[in-house]
């Protein structure tokens, strides 16, 4: 690899120009929350879409007038803005909807619909006004917001993370080299995930996800390895130092990049498109920062050799009695109170946890002054009864929907739903034509006259054997009520097929995959990490003790999220978890923070190895990694932290969630924890069943 330093450059310089092209376009290509999967809502909206000719994705046009404006004038207003604006009219507007001083309208939207061309043609009427909102209009400002959220933590994250790094090394070529290496691999990785796009659907949370993950873990590993290769270079030549520093940094860095994929790949047992996207792009990137970081950084510091000191504009300082050693000589002193005291502090910050409420984020998920999010909360407000719900039935017959036989099949089931405590009303082909039995239905049917009066009610609510049931239910979409009758409906015995559809199933469904397959998420998230370390460190207690340190540094940073945002403090207004929080902000989290947890027992071990003198091994593990891992951990805090100061409520949350997790990993539990523990286990720290221990002779000073 020495020998070929220059022709390596050059290829992921090429190869960054070219992906870069393709970066640049992946917006374009990312559509939806995620929250999608296969199931019976899926198959509904299908069956809406392409039998009944009901768009996915319509847009609603919300309609307000002034308290004085009269009611004649509005109506005329509506009129005039559906059927002479020509934009509108060809999308298939529906009938307006009035109540008080609103109105609304729905129109068709696919993938060929203008939305910039929609909102441009929108009347500007002195005491009125139109606003659009609706899945469509919702998603593309998500996609809107989420790329200027991306550049601005990109301003805020880089130069306070090159300022760690100039505290780290001292000099501005060291430190600019891991900011060049993040770049790299994120602007690589979004054109692979371009890529990737187009056989796969994947949600706009990709565009905040992979940056967030990839600058943090790039840099951190470049950070590490050009700390390795600086200390060797004293010693040694410049391709000696990076033989060295392959066989020591780059084995570290290659263990880390495995613990964070296989973290992330826990998310892929989810069949829900926004696990899937973030897992995907999550290990993509950790693969190209893992590959830049072993192959480009070693090119380019062959290439720099010593100039890597260049540009030096603060002083190294000697770190032999540096305040870590004193603080980790005085935590070792008494590791029984000190792990006691920092558990307890952990426990009171987890508690908030069983508090937690879980949603799928909609509207509410743009920032308060959002257009959008604005007219949707109207709309919802006005024309969406808060306690009630709708369920769309899809029901199917043997024979055709119109014969005598099929329509008597339809009135049972019917019945049999009316049946059912929590329903309301049904609306269906026998309501829509005057609240008639099936009977009478069929009757009017054999009249031409009457059934031409009916062609409205069959075009829109039957197929050759199909129907369309709108069931309204006594509870909200998402209440667990609601859930619940859908999930036992599902498993009725009815007297015809049938598939449901509505936000009751949506959230049914989503909520249902995520909580059965949480057990064999973590199962894969802890059973891999675990052999990892078992693995890398020879040691049963190692790898638990990882583990179990992460658990309580997620469930403090969850239990202080919790406070932050369901509580309603530091200025944010009260909004419950987003579904998708915990398991991205765990699976992201988990990886990252074993980052650095590698790096430093990877020290701790090589002291011991050479010494097998545990507490001399933790004491100069620690004073020889802390300043570089301090300044790993804060760079991760930065680039993460800095999506806390986003507009997109879910990203914010993620951003807040997974910096706060790394800073109690980073101070109580790295700088409290792994010494008292440390100290506590003594040798069986590096006990491993059925090994045979060569005897050294216990000597620091070796």
């Amino acid at each position: 690899m020495f020998k070929l330093k220059k022709t390596i450059a050059m290829i992921w310089i090429i190869l960054t120009v070219i992906m870069g092209y393709f970066a640049f376009q992946l917006p374009s290509i990312l559509t939806g929350s995620g929250f999608e999967m296969e199931g019976s809502y899926a198959e509904t909206q299908k069956i809406l879409e392409e039998e009944f000719d009901q768009s996915a994705n319509s847009i609603i046009l919300l309609f307000e007038k002034d308290q004085d404006a009269s009611a004649s004038d509005f109506e005329s207003f509506i009129d005039k803005t559906i059927h002479k604006n020509v934009v509108i009219n060809r999308n298939d507007p529906s009938p307006a909807v009035f109540k008080g001083n609103y109105a609304y309208v729905t129109i068709q939207s696919d993938d060929q619909t203008d939305l910039n061309e929609l909102k441009a043609a929108l009347p500007n009427h002195k005491g009125f006004s139109v606003s659009l909102t609706g899945g469509s209009i919702i998603e593309d400002e998500m996609s809107k917001k989420s790329q200027e959220d991306l550049a601005n933590a990109e301003m805020i994250g880089l130069p306070i993370a090159m300022i760690i790094l100039l505290l780290a090394f001292g000099g501005l070529v060291a430190a600019s080299i891991p900011l060049l290496i993040g770049v790299v691999a994120v602007v690589i990785t979004m054109g692979v995930v371009y890529f990737l796009g187009h056989s796969i659907n994947l949600s706009i949370f990709v565009l905040n996800v992979v940056p967030m993950i990839g600058l943090a873990l790039s840099i951190d590993f470049a950070l590490l390895y050009i700390n390795r290769f600086r200390e060797e270079l004293s010693h040694h030549s410049v391709e000696q130092a990076i033989k060295i520093t392959n066989r020591t940094a780059g084995r570290s860095i290659g263990f880390s990049g495995l613990c964070v994929a296989l973290g992330l790949s826990g998310m892929l047992v989810f069949q829900v498109d926004i696990f899937k996207s973030v897992a995907i792009g999550g290990i993509a990137v950790v693969v190209v920062s893992v590959l830049s970081a072993l192959t480009f950084l070693p090119a380019i510091l062959s290439i720099l050799g010593h100039r890597i000191n260049k540009a030096m504009i603060l002083k190294r300082k000697d770190n032999d009695q540096s305040w870590w050693r004193n603080f980790a000589t005085f935590v070792m002193k008494r590791p029984l109170v000190m792990s006691l005291a920092t558990l307890a502090i952990l426990t009171m910050a987890i508690l908030p946890v069983k508090d937690m409420e879980l949603e799928i984020p909609d509207a509410s998920a743009l920032p308060a002054t959002s257009e959008a999010r604005i007219a949707y909360e109207k709309f919802e407000e006005t024309f969406v009864p808060s306690d009630q719900s709708t369920v769309t039935f899809i029901v199917e017959t043997e024979d055709s929907l119109l014969a005598e036989n099929s329509l008597s099949s339809v009135e049972s089931f019917i019945s049999k739903l009316e049946k059912e405590k929590l329903v309301d009303k049904i609306d269906s082909i026998f309501t829509a034509s005057g609240d008639v039995t099936s009977q009478q239905f069929y009757a009017m049917l054999q009249n031409p006259q009457i059934k031409s009066g009916l062609e409205p009610v069959l075009d829109t609510l039957t197929t050759e054997d199909k129907t369309i049931l709108y069931v309204t239910i006594n509870a909200p979409a998402s209440s667990e009520d609601a859930k619940d009758w859908v999930r036992e409906i599902e498993s009725t015995d009815m007297p015809l097929n049938f598939t449901m559809g509505g936000y009751p199933k949506f959230n049914q469904e989503i909520f249902d995959e995520v909580y059965d397959k949480i057990p064999l998420g973590l199962s894969i998230i802890l059973g891999s990490t675990f052999i990892i370390l078992l693995v890398a460190f020879q040691s049963i207690l190692i790898p638990l003790k990882a583990i179990l340190m992460n658990m309580f540094s997620l469930g403090a940073a969850f239990g202080i999220v919790v406070w932050i945002f369901q509580e309603g403090h530091f200025g944010i207004d009260p909004s419950l978890i987003g579904l998708m929080i915990p398991i991205i902000a765990f699976a992201v989290v988990f990886g990252l923070s074993m980052d650095y947890e590698v790096f430093l027992i990877s020290r701790i071990h090589e002291e011991y190895l050479r010494t097998r003198d545990n507490n001399f091994a933790t004491l100069e593990g620690l004073t020889i990694t802390s300043k570089v891992i301090t300044a790993a951990a804060a760079i991760m805090i930065v680039v993460t932290g800095a999506f806390a100061f986003t507009e997109i409520v879910p990203v914010k949350q993620i951003g807040i969630a997974v910096a706060l997790s790394i800073f109690i990993d980073a101070t109580l539990v790295r700088m409290i924890l792994v010494p008292s523990l440390m100290k506590l286990l003594g040798d069986w720290n590096w006990w491993l069943p059925f090994r045979k221990r060569k005897r050294v002779e216990k000597n620091p000073g070796q």
